[in-house]
């Protein structure tokens, strides 16, 4: 783990949110799996997880262009559509919470320290997938893409997980695995933490994203919190 704060022990953290796709959750192979789905249906060849795994994090229409780059608009719209159907349908069966955040969570809840989502993902998706997970009763708030009129980087969900949760910005950390995340977290006045072991590319540059902490993986965050 490394931070670019001096006084690391002064920080006095009351809460934690999340971002959910690559940050609390592998949910990669869900969504690698809608896609082949959306391929096959369009007639062209399906693609690894491993190739598509770090723009899982970017959403539907980047996994699309991904898979296809060669291709038109209107495919891209049709493969995406596709994906999103086909993803109703295959939403928490294969994904799974990252190694060491099971232990996180638990950590947060002995200790009495509140925490939640904040995701980009529409809640028809993300309801579901939080109930696979076996985490709907433990969350003290789920933020999705569509509760406020703006997704992430905008402060707007950020400040309604605040207020749900009950605690001031500065209080909480907030950790994810995209630049929107840690310039929502920045702008919303909230302590930001890159969650290194989650979607990040090889053209990503972490080191760059207005962050105070980076956390190489969930039982780092364990150790900063302890």
């Amino acid at each position: 783990m490394t931070t670019h704060l001096d006084e690391a022990s002064n920080v006095r953290v009351k809460a934690v949110l999340f971002d959910l796709d690559g940050t609390l959750a592998d949910t990669a192979p869900d969504l690698v799996a809608a896609l082949n789905m959306s391929l096959a249906e369009l007639g062209y060849p399906q693609v690894s997880l491993e190739e598509m795994r770090h723009i899982a994090s970017d959403g539907s229409m980047a996994l699309a262009k991904a898979a296809l780059p060669d291709v038109s608009e209107e495919v891209h719209l049709k493969a995406q559509q596709l994906l999103l159907s086909f993803y109703a349908e295959v939403n928490g069966q294969f994904c799974r919470l990252f190694a060491g955040i099971a232990e996180l969570l638990e950590h947060l809840d002995h200790r009495g320290i509140p925490f939640g989502i904040v995701t980009n993902k529409p809640a028809r998706y993300t309801r579901p997938l939080i109930a696979a997970l076996g985490l709907t009763q433990s969350m003290k708030t789920v933020i999705s893409g569509d509760s406020t009129l703006y997704p992430k980087p905008h402060t707007a969900p950020m400040l309604l997980a605040s207020q749900q949760i009950d605690r001031k910005s500065q209080e909480i950390l907030y950790l994810g695995d995209a630049k929107r995340d840690l310039v929502a977290a920045r702008a919303s006045g909230m302590l930001g933490g890159v969650a290194l072991w989650g979607y990040i590319g090889e053209t990503d540059t972490p080191e760059n994203w207005p962050s105070d902490y980076h956390f190489d993986s969930p039982q780092d965050v364990l150790k900063f919190l302890s």
